[in-house]
């Protein structure tokens, strides 16, 4: 019987072949007991383009916790701000095998609000 990080890897798997077919560049969300990552990988998964996670001071500012929906809202709102600054406008979103719902839904809703199109 697979444990539940295994399926979950098995499903990000999938999705990111999919989107590596697509030839669009990426944002991949990590999420974790404590705190949310995001980041929009380049089309080709060779380089960064721009990051945000709760662990960063000027996203976690003003938060009462750093694995909450709010902060979720704070990392997709900065990561949209980071990726239009450097040119990307259109991206994949990658949810990394986690269900969609949450702090990953909360995270690409406020990135959508924010401008980035997916």
């Amino acid at each position: 019987m697979k444990d539940k990080n295994q399926s979950r890897l098995r499903r990000a798997r999938k999705n990111r072949a999919r989107i590596t077919r697509s030839g669009q560049a990426r944002l991949s969300v990590h999420r974790s007991g404590r705190h949310i990552y995001a980041q929009v990988i380049g089309a080709g998964g060779q380089h960064t383009i721009a990051a945000a996670s709760t662990l960063q001071k000027d996203v976690a500012e003003g938060l009462k916790s750093t694995c909450s929906v709010e902060a979720a809202q704070a990392v997709g709102k900065k990561i949209a701000e980071r990726s239009l600054e450097a040119g990307v406008e259109g991206v994949a979103f990658d949810r990394s095998g986690f269900r969609y719902h949450g702090r990953v839904k909360a995270l690409a809703d406020a990135a959508r609000e924010a401008g980035l199109k997916f």
